[in-house]
């Protein structure tokens, strides 16, 4: 398993662990959903990998700082680990397993699934929701449903806003392209991804543009 995720947020006072709308917002969603961070409270956003409050920076090094994108994210690795019966069987807990001292590895990675699955099922707001398959089909729409939204609204332009690309386009693909280039054991959602070209191809040309500018700079410092 890799480092947990680093998350930058404006200190607490008056009783609260920060006195920021969005670090609670976080501090609060990471909690109920039992997400594991590393938190860096501070008063001085320089500090932080985007230069402002709060960020978080995944064990991948990508740096989100805006708090949507932030507790999607969250959700997403929590989802993926725990949620997902074959990721969670030959990953996570084969993980677990094998790095905790006996009996416990025998009883404890399971108990820490229910304890995802509940947390999650909370953090979701729906209390009547089956642990397991009905939780799993319910994200796996909400999941697709984005999805589709996207693909919608992308249509046939090249990125978001047309012929030029943003932030939004950079912070979508920052999203869709692990998912698509990953090699999942349960991969149901990444064939769905799969099936809107117009994402795949938005995914591509984000990275064949990446290429190019990479060249581009290898080629001057030639």
């Amino acid at each position: 398993m890799s480092a947990p995720d680093e998350l930058f947020c404006w200190e607490g006072d008056w009783g609260l662990p920060s006195v920021d709308t969005d670090s609670l917002v976080i501090l609060v969603y990471a909690k109920f959903a039992g997400a594991p961070l590393k938190v860096h409270k501070s008063s001085n956003p320089w500090r932080s990998p985007s230069g402002s409050l709060p960020a978080l920076r995944t064990s991948k090094g990508e740096v989100l700082s805006r708090p949507s994108d932030i507790i999607i994210h969250l959700r997403k690795q929590i989802y993926t680990f725990w949620v997902e019966c074959k990721n969670y069987v030959e990953v996570t807990r084969r993980w677990y397993a094998e790095h905790m001292p006996f009996p416990l590895s025998l009883f404890l990675p399971g108990r820490m699934q229910a304890s995802q699955m509940e947390r999650l099922r909370l953090s979701h707001g729906d209390h009547a929701l089956d642990a397991g398959e009905e939780l799993e089909k319910e994200l796996y729409h909400d999941a697709v449903e984005c999805m589709n939204l996207l693909s919608q609204r992308l249509g046939s332009n090249k990125f978001f806003f047309g012929d030029s690309p943003s932030s939004l386009d950079a912070f979508v693909f920052g999203h869709l392209a692990p998912l698509l280039k990953a090699k999942l054991p349960n991969g149901k959602l990444q064939q769905q991804l799969k099936s809107l070209d117009n994402l795949t191809h938005f995914c591509s040309n984000i990275l064949l543009l990446r290429h190019k500018n990479y060249e581009q700079i290898r080629k001057w410092k030639q």
